[in-house]
């Protein structure tokens, strides 16, 4: 499978972090990407790394909008820090739980209006496609943010190989629902009823922004973090980018997900990044990005679609934002 980095960005654009750049500057002259962390092995049999040419392909994939050269957020932060409620509440328990999640084998059931529908292997369902890093903003809706180096493949290309019928209007997706190993979901105190679902327009789903990520920072995606297949949309607020999926299903309606069956006036279906539009108990217009501290807020300005207006504005033409929240 051919690695298309970032589209080859060199590494010392891509993160700070030691251990990444001196892994990506081994592969960068030995001409091959050895990405087994990444996906399952049989995915990465005849992985390649095309030549990089850094200034051009950076220029270029940022005009796109697959990169940024925005500070990159350390990994130990991307790591500890993050809400995934099927492991609990606090920002540090998926971190500290999440690791009895068992994630290998992982299938993903394909239904509804596709000509191609069926219970496929995570192998199975990626094979041929070619991964790519794209590095994002996520912006989550409690006004923290991050930069994050993700590695995966663009979601029009898997959902053109299903095949979508004319009826396919949405696609809906569904996390992995297994209350023995994920101690969110058998919590007494939760109120959300399981298993997550999440759900994009089949037009923002066949975006080439839409990335299905199964790695980050060059490795393989924490399980605190999603693993082994997640959602990332970073023009949309973070509880978008579905965890842990084992279920994709296209459909004629609408699909009800999870945040706004629970709390419809504070969370929309469609969950674009809008300083212009407060969520009802605190303000959108600014954001903290981490890392940050007491004394170190590192507060910045929110922008539109999360920066990405250029490349998504023209979906919701015509649309009130104010309304379609």
């Amino acid at each position: 499978m051919l690695i298309k980095q970032a589209a080859d960005i060199p590494a010392s654009e891509i993160t700070p972090e030691s251990v990444y750049l001196k892994r990506r500057e081994l592969m960068r002259g030995a001409g091959l990407f050895a990405a087994s962390s990444l996906v399952p092995s049989a995915l990465l049999a005849s992985s390649e790394l095309a030549p990089l040419s850094a200034r051009e392909a950076s220029s270029s994939m940022a005009a796109q909008g697959f990169y940024t050269n925005e500070d990159k957020t350390p990994f130990e932060d991307v790591a500890r820090y993050n809400n995934f409620y099927e492991f609990g509440t606090d920002k540090s328990d998926p971190a500290r739980y999440a690791q009895e999640l068992t994630v290998d084998p992982w299938s993903v059931q394909v239904e509804g209006e596709v000509a191609r529908p069926g219970t496929y292997s995570l192998d199975d369902l990626l094979k041929g496609l070619d991964l790519e890093e794209r590095v994002y903003r996520l912006r989550c809706v409690e006004a923290w943010s991050m930069v994050i180096p993700w590695i995966g493949v663009p979601l029009h290309r898997l959902l053109s190989r299903l095949e979508p019928t004319s009826k396919a209007k949405y696609v809906e997706f569904t996390t992995l629902y297994r209350p023995a190993e994920m101690r969110g979901q058998r919590s007494r105190f939760s109120t959300i009823d399981w298993p997550y679902v999440e759900g994009l327009r089949l037009d923002e789903a066949m975006n080439p922004l839409t990335l299905m990520a199964t790695g980050l920072y060059g490795r393989e995606l924490p399980k605190q973090n999603g693993a082994p297949f997640r959602l990332v949309v970073p023009w949309k607020y973070g509880f978008k980018s579905i965890k842990s999926i084992v279920k994709i299903r296209l459909s004629e309606q609408q699909p009800r997900t999870t945040w706004q069956d629970l709390a419809p006036q504070e969370y929309g279906f469609f969950a674009n990044v809008n300083p212009e539009v407060d969520h009802p108990r605190w303000s959108q217009k600014y954001e903290r990005r981490l890392p940050s501290g007491l004394f170190s807020p590192n507060r910045i300005k929110t922008q539109m679609f999360n920066g990405y207006a250029d490349q998504v504005a023209h979906l919701y033409k015509g649309m009130n934002l104010r309304r379609h929240y």
